[in-house]
């Protein structure tokens, strides 16, 4: 089946789509009040996809890497969107009064919050790194 390596990276994502689902849901619901299933989900897998792209390029400037994150992290809420809010009508977020939306599912303001997000997880990347090396040593 799967050697204790694959296994063990596999636990690794799923660990870090789980914290990152819950830390989604936890600022949405401190900013917003309430968050939605499908923001959970989103918010694992854009933790994941920042996990990859600091992992992929290690050696690039963090704000390039916060830009990567950025038009990531947007285009995943475009996607979940589309699906709950116009496929499904689900009504989870409208940002059609919000000024520079595309189809009222993604702003130019929420896309600068996932670049500042974005380095935040970067450091915390390299923090989680620089411990684990330590304990290796």
């Amino acid at each position: 089946m799967y050697s204790g390596d694959k296994m063990k990276e596999f636990e690794k994502y799923i660990f870090l789509f789980i914290i990152g689902g819950l830390g989604y849901g936890v600022i949405e619901i401190a900013f917003r009040g309430f968050t939605h299933w499908s923001m959970v989900l989103t918010g694992g897998a854009a933790f994941v996809s920042l996990y990859l792209i600091n992992n992929t390029l290690n050696d690039t400037s963090i704000f390039i890497k916060a830009f990567l994150g950025m038009i990531v992290i947007t285009a995943l809420e475009f996607t979940v969107g589309i699906i709950v809010n116009k496929i499904f009508a689900l009504g989870v977020w409208d940002y059609t009064n919000m000024p520079g939306n595309i189809m009222g599912q993604i702003t130019l303001q929420f896309s600068a919050c996932w670049y500042g997000l974005s380095v935040v997880a970067f450091i915390i990347f390299e923090n989680i790194h620089i411990i684990t090396d330590l304990q290796k040593s």
